[in-house]
Parts: C-alpha cells; structure tokens; sequence
C-alpha cells in the first residue's frame, strides 16, 4: 500500500481544478477514456502526483520550464527515487513534448501501460 498525507487532500483538488493547459490536454484527450484507469493529481506520500494509474503502478508527470533549472532537477531526482520506492515507474514529459508531440507522448503511455500490465501476469 502507498503511504498518502491526507493533510496535502485540499491542495490535490485545487490542483484537479487548475490544471496547466498541457495536463488538461493529457486528460480530456487521452487518460480520460483510456481502458485502464487513470486518476489526476493523486497523493503519494507528501507529494501529488499528476497523473496515476494504480493498476500499471505508474505515475505520469507533465513538466513546466520550474523544472528544468538546478534546483528543480535536484527536487525531481529525489521525488522520483522515493516514488520508485514503492515500485512505481515515472515517466516525465515537458509541456513542449505535450503541445507539439502529443500523439507521441499519448504512444509512449500506452505502451509503458501494456508493458506494465503485462509484467504484472
């Protein structure tokens, strides 16, 4: 079972209503109908992660530029190894990547998704 701090369950659902642009695209026009089911802004320890589906123990994070400068890489690095931790995988994805290579990103996904769930028979 993954540990969630229910302390972090108001600042998950105003993050479920405020969705960047590119996370609302993920979902309205991919993770939304997908067959295996995917949840937005799901707390995992103390932290909420953008996208995540239990069943193929993987977690979907969609990057704004905050991430990419040194303290931002450093901050991801470690919320990713604890993430892993309880054996989930992390994909990331720059907001660039969902604007001009969704149909890619959206591959990607599934393929990660099958890979998972057919690891798990």
């Amino acid at each position: 079972m993954i540990p969630k701090n229910n302390k972090m369950l108001e600042r998950a659902k105003e993050l479920r209503r405020e969705m960047t642009p590119q996370e609302r695209k993920l979902w309205y026009m991919f993770l939304r109908n997908y067959p295996v089911k995917f949840y937005k802004q799901r707390i995992i320890e103390s932290f909420i992660a953008d996208f995540y589906c239990c069943a193929a123990k993987l977690v979907i994070e969609i990057d704004g530029s905050q991430h990419y400068d040194e303290q931002g890489l450093a901050y991801d690095a470690e919320r990713t190894a604890i993430i892993e931790g309880y054996g989930l995988e992390v994909l990331r994805f720059s907001n660039i990547e969902v604007d001009t290579q969704f149909a890619v990103v959206c591959e990607h996904i599934d393929n990660v998704v099958k890979r998972r769930m057919s690891d798990e028979q």
